[in-house]
Formats: structure tokens, C-alpha cells, sequence
């Protein structure tokens, strides 16, 4: 009987999916936006539902009165704040406005409430109910399954019968047509923006006692609510909910019978996988076909300029810098190594990737455990996170032969999140608290350890940057670029003229894998104990936000984007001026997001070269 138990315990998360689900496709249907920030706005409502009701002690209804609301409001606002004015941008700019979002409400919330788990009581009824023999479940999963069953038929109701139902069926496809027939566009996108986020708020409410309250955890509700919602095609409210409830008894059932680490949470991201695969078509979201991608800088480079910057920065690092300076120097140069990854993939190639700082951590961890257990000299363990992170990267560009674009971040995303659960959170696989040991890298008999002086680990790393931005540049000027840039403008002109565009996209994946592999180790082996906990789905999300603000179509953005990351050069410098506001980098950097994204989408390197002429290309 234990299949059927597990089962019905898994309706309750499954429920729960399927809730923040309907929210995805309401956001969806009303204004043609995936939005990856679903799950932080559910989260601020649990925690000020939970904040309530601990604190004052308010009534649960009271508290439902406020918490919901407020996540409503937090989805209105990012419509009328951030998406109107981007309502003539590319699909891609909308989805990484919305990780934008995501990164600025996260941050903020772990400024406010920490990001410790709290554990809270639930508040529907805690008693047991025995619907078959042997078999005991909490009666709180059977009101979550009505819970949801009954917003469903709601949902579908009002969206099927009622003229807004009806109006948010056509707002996104032709807002003039229906602006011509006497509605606002602006008005209904706004109503279910609101709409959706308060049903992620009501998600994350009732999905706390089950976890726990958590800033991150709640925020990666995301995941498996997009996996749903993938199911029921973002139209279909029945089948949402049938996908989220087959999520949560798979997540069950697999958290019962499979003993290894992290295939539980894996399961959303095989779902996402699955459909791609039995649908053999994109995704059914919009704006593909005429989004505009970003410029492209030409990659020309300037001998002189290059050789002075690279003198210039080795100055600095050997003569000027303190320990600490040295060491923001470091996180930038190696941030931005993983950086100009994107430019490959997303730049170059117009594949959006999620996952490049898991292929960062990958590289680190097969290049630690390397060193660790076969002690391996540090040259053939960068080879190793290299050669390691290829394979890798390839394989998370399969789903790219049949799905592009926003819809490629979905299947990125889940699989980021399938790496950090089965690798970095595994701590028969990392070692757990105490890290990889590694000791101290030595080249060519230089002891490269940041221990005691770590200029010379900085001037390597200035190196491997220098020298990866030159292959880049070159990339953009030779075969292989314009290989990359012909797919990215036109697949089907390109493969008129010859031009694989399987052997393109893959080519591009694996590059960019490498390269960020390649960043992945220099981050990692600045210190003898190895901690992958700094390699999670957020930091790719975070990289994302950095590639798009220093300019994507760019080398010189891979520099920008590095610089502005946390810990590097630029937060310094403001600490070292204005105090220490170093915690608050990542709100600073979502909010320069989206002021970059409204007024230059081709980001900062735009209208910035060093080493490189980088015109825009026409």
C-alpha cells in the first residue's frame, strides 16, 4: 500500500503546484509574459501572512486580507513599472525583466527577514483521515486538493463565460484590435497580473508548513509551477492542474522509493523535459519569430590598447592593490570569465541559458574532486573542469534543437536547479560543511595560493581573461562567429546556405559550457576548501543580470558585467566612498537592470570599447 500512500501525501505539494500555477497562466494569457518571478511574489506574501499571525496574532483570515493583497500589488506594479514600458520590446527582454524582478524582491526579502528557515504551523486542520485500509493521510491535503479543484472551476468559468475572460484571450495577441473594440489593454493585462501573483501568494502560504519559511525556497516555487503550467500549455486551467498534481505524487513517490539525493526535486525539471520532447514543437509562447536580438559589437581588437589595458591591470594588482582590492580584482575577473559565456551563447548564438553557473560550478567540482582524490598538478585539473564542463553543456543544448529562445531559459532554468540539488547540495559528493579540499595550486612551480599573497593567483587571472576575451573577439570575426550569428538572425536562411544549425547551437553550448567551466575553477580554487554552495541557481540568474547590464553582444561586456558582480571592484569602490553597502549589490543590480533594459537593451557596452572597436553591427 505504500505507492498509494505516498500517492495521496503527494496531492498536498501537488495542489499547492497547481495553485501557483494558475497564477503563471493567468500572467500568461493576459499580457504574453512568462513570468520567472511568480514565486518571489509569493513569497513576500508568505512571509508577511506568517509575520502576522506570529506577531500580532492576527486571525488567519485577516492575515490572507493583507498577505494576498500584497502580492497582488507587487504584480501590478511590476506590469504598470517594468512591463509597460517594455511592452514593444523582444519576448527575451520581458522574461529577463521578470528575472530582474525576481532578483530584486529576493534580495530585498533577505535583507528583511534573513535567509534562516523558520518553522511554522499550518492552518488548516492537522487531524488524519483513513481512506483505505493501512493507509493514513493528513484531512489538511484533502483541503488543498479542494482548494485547488475549486479556483480551477472558478478560473475556468470566468475565463470561458465572461467578457474579461474573453478580452484576456485577445489582449496579447492584438491589444490595438481590442483597444478598437472599447477595452484596455493596460487594464486587463494589469488585473491579471494581479491576479496571478495572488494566486502565488496563496500558493506559498499554504506550501510553508509543508517546508518550511524561506526566503530562496519559497522563491524556487517558481520551478515546479512552471512545469505544471507547461503541461496544461499556459492556456489550459484543467490541465495545469492535472500537471501539478502529477508533480507532486511523482515528487512523493520518488522521494519514497529512490534513495539518491536530489531526484525528488529533480522531478519538475524532467516534467519540463518530457513535454518538450512528446510535444516535438517550441513552447507555446509568444514573440518568438520578432524579437529583435541584441547588437553585436564587431570584435576587431586593438593590439595596443589591449596590451596597455593588460599592463595597466597587472600594475595595479602587483603594485597598488591591498589584500583586499587584490581580491575584488580576482571576483571580477573570474565572474567575468563566466560572463563572457553569455556573450557566446546568448550574444553570438541567441540561445538564453540559465544554467551557465552550474556548468561553472561543475567545472570547479569535477576539477576539485580531481585534485582530491587522484591529486592531479592544477593545470591538468583546469583541463578537467574544462573537457568536463563541454559534455555537459551539450546536453543542456538538446532541448535547443526543439525550442528556442524564452522558452529554452524554462528547460535551463529546471536544469540548473537539477545540478544543484544532485551535486552542490550532496554531501557525499562535495564533503559536505568542510568543502574539497584542494591545498594550494601551484603553475610552473609558482605557488598560486591566495593565502598568503594572492597577486599572483589575480595576475593569472587577469591572464586567462585577457586571453579568453581575445578568443572570443576572434570567434566574433571568424567562421564559427558568423556561423553562430547567421543561426541567431535566421535558422531557416542559415540552413539554406549551408549552415548546421544542430551543429551551431550544440557548438555554441559546448564553448560556452567550457568557458564558463573555465571561470568555475578559477572561482573555486582561490581557496584550499572548496564550498559549492556558491554556485547556485541564483548566482546564474544573478550572472544573467550582469551579461545584459555590461552588453551581451559584446567582449568588453564580460569586464563590465564582472565588475559589477558582488565583491568585485566596482561594490569596493562605493564601500571604500560611501560605507558598506556591498550587502545591498544585488538590489542594486536588479534595479540597473531594468533602468538599462527601458532605456538601452544592448547595455552599457554599447556605448563603451576598450581593446576592441565593438561598433554595432548593423
Amino acid at each position: 500500500m505504500d505507492p498509494i500512500r505516498f500517492a495521496l501525501l503527494g496531492i498536498g505539494a501537488g495542489a499547492i503546484y497547481a495553485l501557483a500555477a494558475q497564477g503563471i497562466v493567468l500572467v500568461y494569457r493576459g499580457s504574453g509574459v512568462l513570468n520567472f518571478a511568480h514565486g518571489a511574489m509569493g513569497m513576500v506574501a508568505a512571509f508577511v501572512f506568517y509575520d502576522l499571525r506570529g506577531g500580532p496574532h492576527w486571525p488567519a483570515l485577516l492575515c490572507f486580507g493583507v498577505a494576498v493583497p500584497s502580492a497582488a500589488a507587487i504584480g501590478a506594479l511590476t506590469h504598470l513599472l517594468v512591463m509597460r514600458p517594455l511592452r514593444h520590446a523582444s519576448g527575451l527582454a520581458r522574461l529577463i525583466a521578470t528575472l530582474g524582478v525576481l532578483t530584486l524582491l529576493q534580495a530585498s526579502a533577505s535583507q528583511l527577514w534573513g535567509n534562516d528557515f523558520r518553522v511554522v504551523t499550518g492552518i488548516l486542520p492537522d487531524s488524519s483521515i483513513t481512506p483505505l485500509p493501512h493507509t493514513t493521510i493528513g484531512v489538511d491535503r484533502v483541503w488543498l486538493f479542494g482548494i485547488a479543484a475549486a479556483l480551477t472551476t472558478v478560473l475556468m468559468l470566468v475565463y470561458r463565460y465572461t467578457r474579461f475572460g474573453r478580452a484576456t484571450g485577445a489582449v496579447s495577441e492584438n491589444p490595438r484590435a481590442l483597444a478598437a473594440l472599447g477595452h484596455s489593454p493596460d487594464v486587463i493585462a494589469t488585473v491579471n497580473w494581479a491576479a496571478g501573483a495572488g494566486l502565488a501568494g496563496i500558493g506559498a502560504i499554504f506550501i510553508v508548513p509543508l517546508t518550511s519559511l524561506q526566503v530562496n525556497s519559497l522563491t524556487l516555487l517558481v520551478v515546479p509551477a512552471l512545469a505544471a503550467a507547461l503541461v496544461g500549455g499556459f492556456a489550459s486551467f484543467p490541465l495545469t492542474l492535472l500537471g501539478g498534481m502529477a508533480i507532486g505524487v511523482a515528487e512523493s513517490e520518488m522521494a519514497r522509493y529512490v534513495t539518491a539525493g536530489g531526484w525528488a526535486q529533480s522531478v519538475p525539471f524532467l516534467a519540463i523535459i518530457a513535454v518538450l520532447v512528446l510535444r516535438g514543437r517550441a513552447l507555446p509562447l509568444r514573440g518568438d519569430t520578432s524579437d529583435r536580438p541584441p547588437e553585436l559589437g564587431t570584435g576587431q581588437v586593438r593590439p595596443l590598447a589591449v596590451l596597455s589595458a593588460f599592463v595597466a591591470g597587472g600594475a595595479l594588482i602587483w603594485f597598488v592593490f591591498s589584500a583586499s582590492w587584490t581580491d575584488a580584482a580576482i571576483t571580477t575577473l573570474t565572474v567575468g570569465i563566466v560572463v563572457l559565456s553569455f556573450v557566446v551563447v546568448t550574444g553570438f548564438a541567441g540561445q538564453l541559458s540559465l544554467a551557465q553557473f552550474a556548468f561553472a560550478g561543475m567545472g570547479a567540482w569535477m576539477a576539485a574532486r580531481a585534485v582530491a582524490n587522484y591529486h592531479v598538478a592544477f593545470p591538468l585539473a583546469i583541463l578537467i573542469g574544462i573537457a568536463g564542463a563541454v559534455p555537459i553543456g551539450i546536453v543542456v543544448g538538446l532541448p535547443a534543437l526543439r525550442t528556442r529562445g524564452v522558452n529554452l531559459a524554462v528547460a535551463t532554468l529546471g536544469l540548473a536547479l537539477v545540478i544543484e540539488n544532485m551535486v552542490f547540495d550532496n554531501a557525499k559528493r562535495t564533503g559536505g560543511l568542510s568543502g574539497t579540499t584542494i591545498g594550494k595550486p601551484h603553475l610552473f612551480g609558482i605557488n598560486l595560493s591566495t593565502a598568503g599573497d594572492a597577486r599572483p593567483y589575480a595576475l593569472f587571472a587577469l591572464a586567462m581573461f585577457v586571453l579568453l576575451s581575445l578568443g572570443v573577439a576572434n570567434l566574433r570575426r571568424g567562421r564559427g562567429g558568423r556561423r553562430l550569428i547567421a543561426v541567431r538572425t535566421n535558422e531557416r536562411a542559415a540552413t539554406a546556405l549551408g549552415i548546421s544549425v544542430t551543429g551551431a547551437k550544440l557548438y555554441a553550448f559546448g564553448l560556452s559550457a567550457g568557458i564558463a567551466g573555465l571561470g568555475g575553477v578559477l572561482i573555486a580554487f582561490r581557496n584550499p576548501f572548496v564550498q559549492f554552495s556558491q554556485f547556485t541557481i541564483f548566482d546564474s540568474i544573478t550572472a544573467v543580470l550582469l551579461a545584459v547590464i555590461g552588453g551581451i553582444g559584446y567582449v568588453i561586456g564580460g569586464l563590465l558585467g564582472g565588475t559589477l558582480s558582488q565583491g568585485a571592484l566596482l561594490p569596493r569602490i562605493f564601500d571604500a566612498l560611501l560605507g558598506n553597502i556591498e550587502q545591498y549589490i544585488q538590489i542594486v543590480s536588479a534595479v540597473l537592470l531594468l533602468i538599462v533594459l527601458v532605456s538601452d537593451p544592448n547595455g552599457l557596452a554599447s556605448s563603451y570599447s576598450l581593446g576592441a572597436t565593438d561598433r554595432p553591427v548593423p
